[in-house]
Parts: C-alpha cells; structure tokens; sequence
C-alpha cells in the first residue's frame, strides 16, 4: 500500500505541477494545454468509437510483433548460446544488423512489404527481436558447467539438458528480454504509424489531431493512452515474473 501510495503521490504532484506550468502563460495553452484540460479530452476518448478502433489496430499489431519476436528470438538465442562455432560465425552480422535504427527501414519495409499493417509489424519484429535473443544468448551463457556435467552424468542427451536444465535457467533471463522488447515493440508500432502515415492506429490518430486541427490536447490525450498502455503491459509481465518464476525472484532467493 505504502509504494501505491507513493506512486499515485509522484502522479499527482506532475499534474499540479503540469496545471501550473500551462497555466502561468509560460506557453501559450493552445500548443500546451493544462492537465485538466487534457485528462477532459482522454476520459472522452475513451468513448469514441472511431478512436477505440484505432486503439484496437495498435493493440493488435503490437502483440503480433511481440508474439513473432518471441517465436524467432527465443530458438536462435538457444541455437547460438549452445553452439559457440555458429555463435562465432554469426556475430559480425548480428553486431551489424542490430545498431540499425528500425525507423530508418521504413521505406525499405514499405517496398518490400507494402504500406499496411505489415510494415508496422515488420519493424516492430525486428527492433524487438534483439533483447529477446541477447538475453536468452547471455543466460545461456552464466549456467553453471556443473548443472550440464550432473545432468549429462545421468545419461541425458543434449536435447533434455536443453529442456530441464538450460530452460528454466534462462526463463527469468528471456522474460526480461520479452518487457523490454514489449515496450520497444509499441514504441516502434506507434512511431510506423505516424511516421509512416497508417490509415489506422494511434500514430495516426496523433499524426491527423496535430497535422488537422492542431488539436494538441487529443496528441497528449493519445499519448497518455499509448503510456498507460505501456505501463499495463509491464506490470502484468511483471506480476507473471513474480507468481509464474517465483523461484527466481530476488525476494525469493534471499528469503
């Protein structure tokens, strides 16, 4: 209740200090409206229906990226922090690939794919695909040698030490990876729309709300929805982290 509390405190004091700031004339309230004002503007949009549907288009297309991201990244992970030769044969490609800004694809992505959703997913995948595979390489790699020896002592072949003892070691590795491509991911589905101009989506809602009307109380509005989102998503793989590896957990090693 206590880091609740704090929490809603911290939320509470950027909003009087966001109502002030507006308010004082420092800005002019058309370009930055008050916290009031745009609060107004969120609770109303969450009653529209055309807006909910492009919530509904972001929504969808992030969690098809997450999910193609953790389909892909997952096995390579597992393939190259087993196999040091492919590890070794692969790295300069990876170290090259992985540095390329993914918003820089996006006509590369629109030629190859056309301008619909895929391109969004596309970018997603492949800016999301990297913390997966890094931290499923990197927990590969901190196993300790003496849990592989135990259980190849026991006869097992290299398939069941995969799956009972290089598995659950990097599960709380690999769901690290998977929050922080989760918000890389909406990051990246959201910057496509708008930078790509999608015919739906919350990017695109805040490209025609500043491009249209000017109306930057509906862009912070939106952007307060793309941040809860964002924050819904971490908490509840974070609450997986805690109840589904408990065992893995800080508070349960140390008690």
């Amino acid at each position: 209740m206590r880091k609740t509390f704090r929490g809603v405190a911290g939320v509470v004091v950027f909003l009087v200090i966001w109502e002030l700031f507006s308010r004082s004339g420092a800005v002019a309230q058309e370009y930055f409206p008050p916290a009031s004002t745009v609060l107004l503007r969120f609770v109303q949009l969450l009653g529209d229906q055309m807006f909910l549907l492009d919530l509904v288009a972001t929504v969808l297309a992030w969690a098809i990226a997450l999910g193609l991201s953790i389909v892909i990244a997952v096995p390579l992970g597992l393939l190259l922090g087993s196999m040091p030769l492919v590890r070794a044969v692969t790295r300069s490609i990876i170290e090259f690939l992985r540095p390329i800004p993914s918003v820089a694809l996006i006509p590369l992505a629109i030629i190859l794919v056309g301008a619909g959703p895929e391109t969004k997913i596309s970018l997603a995948v492949y800016a999301s695909v990297w913390p997966i595979l890094f931290n499923t390489i990197y927990a590969l790699d901190e196993i300790d040698p003496l849990l592989v020896d135990t259980a190849r002592s026991f006869g097992f072949g290299k398939g069941r030490v995969m799956f009972t003892v290089s598995l659950p070691h990097a599960a709380p590795f690999v769901l690290t990876g998977i929050r922080m491509a989760a918000a890389t991911a909406l990051i990246l589905v959201v910057s496509t729309e708008y930078l790509a101009g999608g015919s739906s989506g919350l990017g695109s809602f805040v490209l025609d709300a500043s491009t249209g009307a000017g109306r930057m109380d509906l862009v912070l509005a939106s952007t307060l929805v793309a941040g809860l989102i964002g924050w819904a998503i971490n908490e509840a793989l974070e609450a997986l982290h805690r109840r589904g590896l408990r065992w893995s957990t800080p508070e349960r090693i140390t008690g």
